[in-house]
């Protein structure tokens, strides 16, 4: 480890200040559940059922991770510069070296996630439905694979739920937002009801993901419009795995960051 504590100090201090300065998104909240009431009205059986199985899928993740639980197998991928395998060998690295990691992984994810949104915008309404669940899983990949940047593996239930709060953050209110960032805050300190506090407040994963697909809504509304959907479907879901990303980076490596400062403290 070659930060100083006062470097560490100082990267927490701007962590800090992120979290101060996420907006309020209430008023966006509710004007977007409006298009996605209309598509539930007025979606075809076919598509309604085919959403249903993959958000039975996801709701798998919370528990064993499902297919999307993504491998540390990876990790010699993300270093590959460096005599790394593990995540007890990223732990050891910079915060700088997992930063950099991080930021390619960032970088993937959006183009990848344009050309996702471009596809499935030509359609219109009927690929928009179908949309909304593949971006929910790139977004949990991008998470988790954020998490093995800095050290943390996902195949463990307690980084996944984690992970979760990490996508409620991102589409919660101010008051949600604080009160996430007050349990995160609590997160490694070993105390189980903390998580058990994390756990009940998540009200089952599919009422978890209908709330962040409703988020989506007024963004997504343009995306309707076939062919034209192209474009608003490009730049939605690469600035919807941007934010996400953010969120990620910034809380994961608040938590690393808090972590060496304690182990400078107790040295």
């Amino acid at each position: 480890m070659a930060e100083s504590q006062e470097w560490l100090l100082e990267e927490l201090k701007t962590i800090e200040a992120w979290e101060k300065d996420q907006n309020d998104l209430w008023f966006w909240e509710k004007i977007g559940r409006l298009p996605f009431k209309i598509i539930d009205r007025w979606t075809p059986a076919f598509i309604q059922r085919k959403i249903g199985e993959l958000l039975d899928e996801l709701g798998q993740y919370i528990q064993t991770g499902g297919n999307y639980l993504s491998s540390t197998a990876k990790i010699p991928s993300y270093y590959s510069d460096l005599a790394v395998t593990t995540v007890e060998d990223v732990k050891k690295l910079s915060i700088s070296a997992m930063d950099e990691a991080a930021e390619k992984i960032t970088v993937n994810r959006k183009n990848i996630a344009m050309i996702q949104g471009a596809s499935t915008g030509v359609g219109g309404i009927f690929t928009l439905t179908i949309d909304i669940p593949v971006l929910l899983g790139l977004q949990l990949k991008t998470l988790q694979d954020i998490a093995i940047c800095y050290g943390y593996d996902p195949s463990v239930k307690e980084e996944r739920l984690f992970i979760v709060k990490c996508m409620q953050f991102v589409s919660a209110d101010i008051v949600g937002k604080q009160a996430i960032l007050a349990q995160l805050s609590q997160f490694d300190q070993h105390d189980e009801s903390v998580k058990r506090e994390v756990l009940s407040e998540l009200q089952g994963w599919r009422e978890v993901v209908f709330n962040f697909r409703d988020q989506f809504g007024w963004k997504k509304l343009f995306q309707m419009i076939p062919i034209a959907g192209l474009l608003f479907g490009a730049f939605i879901n690469r600035s919807a795995v941007n934010d996400i990303a953010e969120a990620g980076k910034m809380l994961y490596r608040k938590r690393r960051i808090i972590e060496r400062i304690q182990y400078e403290e107790l040295a």
